[in-house]
């Protein structure tokens, strides 16, 4: 286990997951902006850099990339945790290139697949023609395509457990709020589990048990 003493500890650990503190830097600044914002102009300016059908129409390459750099509930806290969490974690394991690899594609594929479903919901007459405005931007999809991946840094039986419990919470999530953005998320998870050849061979798997061991001295 990593062990932060005094400010030179905290630097060696943001450095050893560069990607993922330059991320979070970035949210936290565009957070801020936000909070400077008046909420109509913040929902006309988050709406332009939003994955919704409209924009996605129109310029998909510029919204996809905007729609990771902001964070439409307004706290940047529980993702600082939440990153450090998972997304730290993660790249540390994967290398930068492969954890970049894994959130671009939970993030992007899921984004596609969640909005092609909403579209197909207008067409049906299940949802309003307004939904190709949606308000859609955020770094979920990605965090959860993390959190799939993950389950391949846990040795067995002890992975099984985790995925189960990931499996469920998002799979529930779906089920009880049936909407877009939900999909959205089951689906990265699934997308972050389809990414196990990024993370073959990329050593020994974590056991809970040893590292339990290890604190009990």
């Amino acid at each position: 286990m990593r062990i932060i003493r005094g400010p030179g500890g905290v630097r060696a650990y943001l450095r050893s997951a560069p990607g993922t503190y330059v991320w979070l830097a970035i949210l936290f600044v565009t957070t801020v902006a936000l909070h400077h914002m008046s909420p109509e102009f913040e929902q006309h300016f988050l709406r332009q850099r939003s994955t919704n059908i409209h924009e996605l129409s129109r310029n998909p390459v510029r919204v996809l990339v905007a729609s990771a750099m902001w964070i439409d509930s307004g706290h940047w806290i529980p993702y600082a945790a939440l990153y450090t969490v998972f997304h730290a974690p993660a790249e540390r394991w994967l290398g930068t290139a492969r954890w970049l690899a894994a959130c671009a594609l939970a993030h992007v594929l899921a984004t596609l697949a969640s909005e092609g479903a909403l579209l197909l919901a207008i067409r049906d007459g299940i949802a309003p023609h307004s939904a190709v405005n949606t308000l859609d931007v955020g770094v979920s999809y990605a965090l959860a395509g993390v959190i799939g991946v993950l389950t391949y840094r846990i040795a067995t039986p002890w992975r099984y457990a985790y995925l189960l419990a990931v499996l469920a919470l998002f799979g529930l999530s779906l089920a009880v709020g049936r909407s877009f953005t939900e999909l959205g998320h089951f689906v990265s998870v699934l997308i972050g589990l389809a990414c196990y050849p990024l993370a073959r061979c990329r050593g020994k798997a974590w056991n809970p048990k040893e590292t339990l061991a290890a604190l009990r001295g």
